[in-house]
């Protein structure tokens, strides 16, 4: 955790802002995953570590996309741009997917374990609102 960190805090344009709203969202689905494991629920478990390997793999992607954006020039900046916008469209799909599970574990999981499941679902929203704004500047004309 503490290299990426660092990796975001450099003066480098990548990872940015989509990269820490797919990690955002993969921390939510690893609270997923222990809070069902705490609640005998494996297939909501299973689908969160699912679900945060996916995040994780959307973080790298988002870091590559971009880097790919700024290197290209002409026609082919159109593309990787819109390569780039795709992929903080999925972290915001695969975040929304973590909130629905988490709130299935605020409402019928381990009573002990809803502080976690809350904290999972909020912060899941939060990555997926982030993501789509980095959507929304994307797709908006310059």
């Amino acid at each position: 955790m503490k290299s990426f960190l660092d990796e975001v805090a450099a003066r480098t344009p990548a990872p940015g802002g989509g990269a820490v709203a797919a990690m955002t969202a993969a921390s939510a689905a690893a609270l997923v995953s222990m809070a069902a494991r705490f609640s005998a629920s494996e297939d909501v478990a299973t689908a969160g570590d699912e679900l945060r390997a996916r995040l994780v793999q959307l973080a790298s992607d988002d870091a590559k996309a971009y880097r790919a954006v700024l290197a290209a020039r002409g026609a082919a900046r159109q593309e990787a741009m819109r390569v780039a916008t795709e992929v903080p469209r999925e972290i915001a799909s695969v975040a929304a997917e973590v909130a629905v599970l988490a709130h299935g574990l605020v409402e019928n999981g381990n009573p002990r374990l809803v502080g976690d499941a809350r904290v999972a679902e909020l912060v899941a929203e939060a990555a997926g609102r982030a993501a789509g704004v980095l959507v929304e500047i994307n797709t908006s004309p310059r």
